[in-house]
């Protein structure tokens, strides 16, 4: 009986190692070619956060337009973008863009989640079609923000989908459990009217924004280099509003004056389909 509780103890060791993060730096010490080194933390940022709202914003306004520019069980509020999208809709009436085609489309290529290359790693991350750049914003890791004052004990117990960013912050991005309600409570409470704050899909097997998947990204190791990296990027105050219904994060606090975080994985090199997403830590050299 001992035996058995220990290999069921191991097996699911093996499992949980590559997202338990002391053990994550403790291997990635013995293989320093793939760890990212930063001078201070102003420099983390492989590209500029321009360059990754650029990305968000190609890929968000074909997900709105594929979507009728709806993303509710509400009327759709014809603001400018709106009415901007419901145009190039019409124009794009008979040859509609659907799931990962809009990201095909925007981006140039697609992810998905598949069974991970990694021996007892579970889910990973696949470039399915097409073609990563360099630089790239490949996912998005999703979940809920706390700031380094608030309580996310009872989210943490048997979480392997806790990230901690430079500054403290975390982000919770398990899809099951109390983190899963606690996620759909504080989107709910944002709400904005007939608007979304953020995209609850991510909590689905079919998110609506397909880079929603960051949190599967299993961890570099000795055999498998990092061909990503994770940044943080902070969602800028002219950021359109419509366009939030797809941002995969949320704040805990409703009364949060910091803008909203979210971390993006930007490819360290080109990437070609087929191939699986491994992500690594930075380290800050004083």
């Amino acid at each position: 009986m001992l035996k058995t509780a220990l290999t069921r103890f191991h097996n699911k060791w093996k499992l949980y190692r590559h997202r338990f993060v002391p053990w994550v730096v403790l291997n990635l010490y013995k293989n320093e070619k793939t760890l990212r080194q930063v001078t201070e933390r102003s420099k983390d940022k492989l590209v500029s956060d321009e360059k990754v709202s650029q990305s968000l914003l190609k890929l968000f306004r074909v997900l709105l337009r594929s979507h009728g520019g709806n993303h509710g069980e509400f009327p759709v509020i014809q603001t400018q973008i709106v009415k901007q999208i419901g145009k190039e809709e019409e124009e794009c009436k008979d040859n509609p863009v659907r799931g990962h085609d809009a990201m095909l489309q925007a981006l140039g290529f697609c992810i998905d989640r598949k069974p991970s290359t990694l021996p007892f790693a579970g889910t990973g991350v696949f470039v399915t079609k097409g073609f990563v750049q360099k630089g790239a914003t490949v996912a998005m890791y999703p979940g809920t923000i706390y700031q380094v004052y608030e309580p996310v004990l009872l989210q943490s117990i048997r979480n392997p989908f806790i990230f901690r960013c430079i500054d403290g912050v975390l982000i919770d991005g398990n899809d099951k459990g109390i983190s899963k309600i606690v996620f759909k409570s504080c989107s709910g409470r944002d709400r904005l009217g007939p608007l979304m704050m953020s995209d609850t899909s991510w909590l689905t097997p079919s998110p609506q924004n397909p880079l929603a998947v960051g949190q599967y990204v299993n961890n570099c190791s000795n055999k498998w280099p990092a061909n990503v990296c994770y940044q943080e990027y902070d969602v800028p105050d002219n950021f359109p509003i419509e366009l939030h219904q797809y941002l995969p994060n949320v704040n805990y606090s409703q009364d949060s004056q910091r803008p909203l975080r979210c971390v993006v994985l930007v490819s360290l090199r080109d990437i070609a389909a087929g191939e699986e997403l491994f992500s690594n830590y930075y380290t800050i050299v004083h």
